[in-house]
């Protein structure tokens, strides 16, 4: 499963409580434009829209660069909409938890499985400024217990 592209600012900006994992509706230039790692998820979301068979999952604000080989194509937009093909259980269960105050759908990574294009998104709350900072102050920590231990184990 090589990854294509990865949402960094996701896990920053956001508590991700629940991973899913869905097909993308591409056109070909577009797939293997992807493939190449031609791809940008920042800014990107998840929206859900009422479709002829209930509700549908699409995936918006993602930048999938023109396929260098694929000739002229004026017409084409790099932001596109893109439909996600997930099964209508989970569609119903995220339709559910997406009406609770807070709750979001943001893509966090795109990959390949087989031959399809996959993407992975997350059902996340938004954090506060003050988690943000708290997270920082985290890593912090932990890079400085890090260097403090490979001393020691260098002074022994």
């Amino acid at each position: 499963m090589p990854t294509l592209a990865n949402n960094r600012r996701a896990s920053f900006d956001y508590d991700l409580l629940e991973n899913y994992e869905a097909g993308i509706v591409l056109f070909g230039h577009e797939a293997k434009s992807a493939k190449a790692g031609h791809v940008n998820l920042s800014g990107s979301y998840v929206s859900m829209r009422p479709g002829p068979n209930g509700p549908e999952l699409w995936l918006l604000n993602t930048h999938i660069s023109l396929y260098k080989y694929a000739g002229k194509l004026p017409d084409y937009n790099p932001l596109r909409e893109r439909k996600l093909l997930l099964g209508k259980k989970d569609i119903e269960r995220l339709v559910g938890k997406t009406r609770e105050k807070g709750l979001t759908l943001i893509p966090v990574k795109m990959y390949t499985k087989r031959s399809f294009v996959k993407l992975e998104f997350a059902l996340g709350k938004g954090k506060k400024k003050y988690d943000k900072r708290e997270a920082i102050k985290q890593k912090d920590i932990e890079r400085d217990l890090r260097t403090l231990t490979k001393r020691q184990a260098l002074k022994r």
